[in-house]
């Protein structure tokens, strides 16, 4: 991988949290099914306009389009249930 492909990433510690501070980050992070390091993140990021790049993988090779999903589900819903009368 060539030297200007390295993402470095710098980690951080911070000290003196307030509490009303640390429960919003705490709920936002509940609320949204993330981190509490996700979550700060993205409130930094958002906090200075750079929003955090986000690796997108619907494009990969073999990815199901959202109808091709969405046909897969109907599917596995039809043959979920079960038939009453082949269980007599």
């Amino acid at each position: 991988m060539p030297a200007d492909d390295i993402i470095e990433c710098m980690q951080y510690t911070i000290r003196n949290i307030p509490p009303d501070l640390d429960r919003a980050i705490k709920a936002r992070a509940k609320q949204l099914g993330k981190s509490v390091n996700q979550v700060a993140l993205e409130l930094l990021a958002v906090s200075f306009g750079r929003p955090l790049r986000r690796r997108d993988l619907r494009k990969m090779p073999g990815a199901w389009s959202r109808q091709e999903a969405t046909n897969f589900e109907a599917f596995l819903n039809e043959h979920r249930t079960i038939d009453a009368e082949l269980w007599k």
